[in-house]
């Protein structure tokens, strides 16, 4: 399965880079997972080029197929304002342009970095909304990381392992529904058993066929 990282961080190192990879290492310790990370901030110029000039650029244009074409997503954005950074709603306002059902059925995992405890509110009257809007499944348990959570032994493992783990089920049970039937072809070649007796055909009432209850309890247990 694909999954595609988003990191919206700006410096080196980042944070929010440090918390995308903690994300992504996780969701692959619950389901084989071919994980890629784009840092938007490298694509910062294509993005501001896209919005003036109506089209993106070959190394934009690469990112938004990337995105359609994952099974999954964690996304992770640094706090600015109390709110997702312009470049982060930016790659994404430029995806719903594009392609407004390119997260339509997609699993994505939610997750923010900032400098104190009280931004953590930003996944649910933010992030979540967006997502939502975007008409992506959003994973339950979004993940908030502050300055004071890199050096705490507890609190952020959890976090990050209940939300990988929403994440690699989500991603796991879409793959699995999205396969193409496998129910077994009866063999033509078998010879019939003699002794079967002949199939009759149920009686009919009002228009529907009656189906005996013992016959469909049987055909539960098969």
């Amino acid at each position: 399965m694909r999954l595609l990282v988003v990191s919206a961080g700006l410096s080196v190192p980042s944070s929010t880079r440090l918390l995308a990879d903690r994300l992504a290492a996780a969701t692959a310790g619950h389901a084989a997972v071919d994980a890629r990370v784009i840092e938007l901030r490298d694509l910062a110029m294509e993005i501001a080029h896209n919005f003036t000039g109506g089209f993106p650029g070959p190394a934009l244009a690469d990112a938004l197929d990337a995105v359609a074409e994952a099974d999954g997503l964690i996304v992770v954005t640094p706090v600015f304002s109390a709110s997702y950074s312009g470049l982060f709603k930016s790659f994404f306002d430029v995806l719903g342009v594009r392609d407004g059902n390119a997260l339509a059925g997609k699993p994505v995992l939610i997750a923010a970095t900032g400098g104190t405890a009280r931004h953590s509110l930003v996944l649910d009257h933010a992030l979540r909304p967006l997502f939502a809007y975007l008409k992506a499944v959003v994973v339950p348990t979004g993940v908030y990381a502050a300055s004071e959570d890199w050096g705490s032994a507890e609190g952020l493992p959890e976090r990050i392992g209940r939300a990988a783990e929403g994440l690699a089920a989500l991603m796991t049970g879409l793959s699995v529904a999205r396969r193409p039937d496998q129910t077994a072809v009866p063999d033509q070649t078998a010879v019939p058993d003699q002794a079967a007796p002949p199939q009759t055909a149920p009686p009919q009432a009002g228009g529907f066929t009656v189906v005996p209850f013992e016959e469909q309890l049987a055909a539960l247990r098969r």
